[in-house]
């Protein structure tokens, strides 16, 4: 595992150079703040979903700052990313309770719950999708943005609104890609699972209403809705923002002829107050 790691580490230096030095330092903080925040405060009894939630933003925070550096390119993702995170937490939390799942579904849950019989364990179910979404979304969110400011580099004269559009567009074709990961990721996980279902000929019903696979169809389908709401919520932030940060010629024509203008009619009053 050291000797992977170590090829993992170097690929990413090779290519990304300081940037993926960046990449290696981000996700070792996410690792402390998981290992010293996040899970300590959940088994001293606070709310799960509380807990995932500035966990989250402040992993957010540190992963988007460090890799990318303090920008309003960079703000944009930021804000991105928490506005979708709500709304998966708000549909996780809503559909985890219709569904009656309790997040109590294995060896190694049904021991935290006899160990820590008072821990929320739908809640701690909720958390793992909000802290699961996060790194999928800040991919969405970052590229989205950069495809704006990429458009907008590559044409200054674009509105606001065509940048929008174009970057929507990209966006589809990010939504594509990165919600079938998410539904193969899932499906790897549980293929073992998969297999004995299969091996005991349970119909598609009786597999998909089991704890186990119901929270992962759940999982993937609230993270997906958030991702998909994320590519018009940063794609319509990075456009306002890049428009009125960065205007493009037409904009810095039409000033430069404003201020000839003035300058002329200050310069024809001067010789009118000579004569």
């Amino acid at each position: 595992m050291g000797l992977l790691a170590g090829i993992f580490a170097l690929a990413v230096v090779v290519v990304g150079r300081l940037r993926g030095v960046m990449a290696l330092v981000a996700p070792a903080i996410s690792f402390l703040v998981l290992n010293f925040f996040v899970l300590p405060t959940v088994l001293q009894g606070s709310n799960p979903l509380l807990v995932a939630v500035i966990g989250s933003s402040a992993m957010m925070l540190i992963a988007l700052y460090t890799c990318h550096g303090p920008s309003a390119r960079t703000s944009v993702a930021v804000l991105g990313t928490p506005l979708s995170l709500a709304l998966i937490g708000i549909l996780g939390s809503v559909f985890i309770g219709w569904a009656a799942l309790t997040g109590n579904t294995d060896d190694s849950t049904g021991l935290i719950h006899g160990l820590y019989p008072k821990l929320d364990m739908s809640g701690l179910l909720l958390a793992g999708v909000i802290i699961g979404s996060l790194g999928v979304l800040d991919d969405v969110t970052v590229t989205q943005t950069s495809a704006v400011w990429e458009l907008h580099d590559a044409n200054p004269a674009m509105s606001w609104r065509r940048l929008c559009r174009a970057g929507i567009r990209i966006g589809r074709d990010h939504i594509a890609s990165v919600v079938n990961t998410l539904v193969l990721a899932y499906a790897g996980a549980a293929l073992p699972l998969l297999l004995l279902f299969s091996i005991a000929q349970s119909g598609v019903g009786t597999v998909a209403n089991s704890q186990l696979v119901a929270e992962e169809i759940v999982r993937t389908l609230v993270g997906s809705i958030g991702l998909v709401a994320s590519v018009p919520v940063t794609t319509l932030l990075a456009s306002l923002v890049v428009s009125a940060d960065r205007p493009g010629p037409q904009a810095e024509t039409a000033t430069a002829g404003a201020v000839a203008v003035g300058g002329a009619a200050a310069g024809r009053g001067g010789r009118r107050r000579k004569h």
